[in-house]
């Protein structure tokens, strides 16, 4: 298994937020797709694209004013797709201890635009 990299850190603002005061949920999941990627970008030069969020689990709310860590792992390294498992870890103002609140799998492949500008799906070439 590979080592867990903490790939963004940051605080969730209102704007991410419903009445309520808790992050939405797609907001949460447009940072997982962006961290997974920063993971996915290790293992190629190439672009990649999201083609799969599979087991999104949302374990506890995501308050504003949180700090927010999204860890990744790979999981798989295929020929032309990257697995990654993207762990959401929050913490009151970054004082209190830091609780699960979301996970998922995230797999990706890696592209390339070709000269008619559409997108190609490449092998993964270190």
């Amino acid at each position: 298994m590979t080592e867990r990299n903490i790939a963004i850190r940051r605080i969730l603002l209102p704007r991410d937020t419903n009445h309520r005061g808790e992050v939405f949920e797609g907001a949460l999941l447009a940072e997982i797709d962006l961290a997974g990627a920063v993971e996915a970008r290790l293992y190629t030069p190439h672009d990649v694209a999201t083609v799969a969020v599979k087991e999104v689990q949302f374990k506890q709310p995501v308050r504003v004013g949180d700090v927010v860590t999204f860890f990744t792992t790979l999981l798989k390294l295929g020929t032309s797709s990257i697995h990654v498992q993207v762990d959401v870890e929050a913490s009151r103002d970054g004082l209190t201890s830091p609780h699960a609140v979301t996970a998922a799998e995230v797999v990706y492949v890696a592209i390339q635009r070709n000269e008619d500008g559409s997108i190609q799906k490449v092998p993964l070439t270190p």
